[in-house]
C-alpha cells in the first residue's frame, strides 16, 4: 500500500476546513497545512488534525504556496486538496481501494471534480478530471529499443473517484483583481491564463470588471494572435463595448468575428443589442444563431439556456406565444454538456 501526504494551502477557512479533513480521515499518512495569513480560527482547527502547520507569507502566487507545501511532504505520493472539497463515503471507499492497489509506475492520478455548476464558477460543465495525486519522487526511465530516450511524459491514471466541490463563496473578485494587476504590469499571460481570464469575465464577471479589462483585450484583438485566442478576445471586447454603449466599436469587432466562423458569445451580444433597441426579429435571428448555428468557446450558456430564454423573450414581444412557450421550455430543460472544455 502506498503512503500519501496531504498538502493544503489555506486562508480563513474556519467554516469548511474541519469538514474537508473529516472526510479524508483515515486515508492519509501525513497532513501538511500551509497557512497564508489567516485571521480566523483556521490554524487552531488545523492543529487538531496535524502538528505540521506552516506559515507562508503571501506573495500573490498560488504556485509558490503550493510548491512550499509540497516541499514539506515525505510520503510516496502527495494529495493536493482545497478546504472546500469533500469526499463522500462511496468515494472514500474508492480512494482506499486506489491506495491499496495503485501500480508503482503511475505518477499522476486524476480524479473527477464535481458540483461545478451549482456555485457560479467559471466552468461550463459539472464535472471534470483533474490531477490530484502526485508521485513525490519521479523516476527517470529510458524507453525505446533503438534511438533510446528518457520518458518525459508522466504516467497518468484516470480514476473513478469524484470529489465534491462545496465552496462557501465565489473567488471571482479576487481572481479578476489579480488578472487586472498582471495586465497593468504588462506581464504576459500564458494561453491557459488568457482563456481563464476571458472565461471568468464572461461567466461570472460584473460589468465593471469587463470595462476594466476592455483595453487589454482590445489590444490583444488588434494584435497578431492565433485565431482561437483572437476570438476569445473579441468576445470580451464586444460585450464590454455593448455595456458601455459604444455600438460602433461593438459592431466593428463583432464583424471581425462573424467574418470568419462566428461564435455563440458574439452572436448573443448582437442579439442583446437588437433586443435593447426593440428590433425583436433581428434579435431573434442572432439569438437563434447563438443557439443553433454557432458554438461557444467561453460560456456554453450563450449557446444554451441564455440564448433559448432570450428567443422566448423575443417571441413574447412579437406576440407569438406558442413559439415563446416552446423556447421557454427548451431553456428550462437545457443542461450543459459535461464534456465541454475537457
Amino acid at each position: 500500500m502506498i503512503t500519501i501526504s496531504l498538502c493544503m494551502i489555506v486562508k480563513n477557512e474556519q467554516r469548511v476546513l474541519a469538514r474537508c479533513l473529516e472526510s479524508l480521515k483515515g486515508l492519509l499518512d501525513e497532513i501538511i497545512i500551509v497557512d497564508t495569513g489567516s485571521t480566523d480560527r483556521t490554524r487552531e482547527i488545523a492543529g487538531k488534525y496535524t502538528d505540521k502547520v506552516y506559515d507562508f507569507a503571501w506573495v500573490n502566487d498560488f504556485s509558490a504556496a503550493r510548491n512550499f507545501a509540497f516541499s514539506k511532504a515525505s510520503c510516496e505520493y502527495i494529495y493536493s486538496a482545497d478546504a472546500d472539497e469533500v469526499l463522500d463515503e462511496e468515494n472514500r471507499r474508492r480512494f482506499f481501494l486506489l491506495k491499496e492497489n495503485l501500480l508503482p509506475e503511475i505518477e499522476i492520478v486524476q480524479m473527477y471534480y464535481g458540483n461545478q455548476l451549482a456555485f457560479g464558477t467559471i466552468y461550463n460543465y459539472d464535472r471534470e478530471l483533474r490531477p490530484k495525486l502526485f508521485k513525490r519522487m519521479r523516476p527517470f526511465v529510458w524507453t525505446e529499443a533503438i534511438h533510446e530516450t528518457v520518458r518525459l511524459s508522466p504516467v497518468v491514471y484516470d480514476s473513478d473517484i469524484e470529489i465534491t466541490h462545496l465552496p462557501e463563496k465565489s473567488h471571482t473578485d479576487r481572481d479578476l483583481a489579480s488578472f487586472h494587476a498582471l495586465t497593468q504590469k504588462k506581464e504576459p499571460l500564458s494561453e491557459r491564463l488568457f482563456t481563464i481570464y476571458a472565461k471568468e469575465l464572461l461567466i461570472s464577471g460584473r460589468d465593471a470588471d469587463l470595462l476594466l479589462a476592455e483595453d487589454f483585450f482590445t489590444g490583444q484583438a488588434d494584435g497578431d494572435l492565433p485565431m482561437e485566442r483572437m476570438k476569445e478576445a473579441l468576445c470580451v471586447v464586444v460585450r464590454a463595448a455593448r455595456i458601455r454603449g459604444d455600438y460602433l466599436k461593438m459592431y466593428r469587432y463583432a464583424m471581425k468575428d462573424i467574418a470568419s466562423e462566428g461564435v455563440s458569445e458574439v452572436c448573443f451580444e448582437l442579439g442583446e443589442y437588437y433586443f435593447g433597441t426593440a428590433i425583436y426579429e433581428e434579435a431573434a435571428m442572432w439569438f437563434y444563431n447563438a443557439a443553433y448555428e454557432t458554438e461557444s468557446i467561453l460560456s456554453i450558456r450563450c449557446s444554451g439556456d441564455l440564448a433559448l430564454g432570450r428567443l422566448a423573450d423575443c417571441y413574447e414581444k412579437m406576440g407569438l406565444e406558442g413559439q415563446a412557450r416552446d423556447y421557454r421550455k427548451k431553456a428550462m430543460d437545457w443542461k450543459a454538456d459535461d464534456s465541454f472544455g475537457e
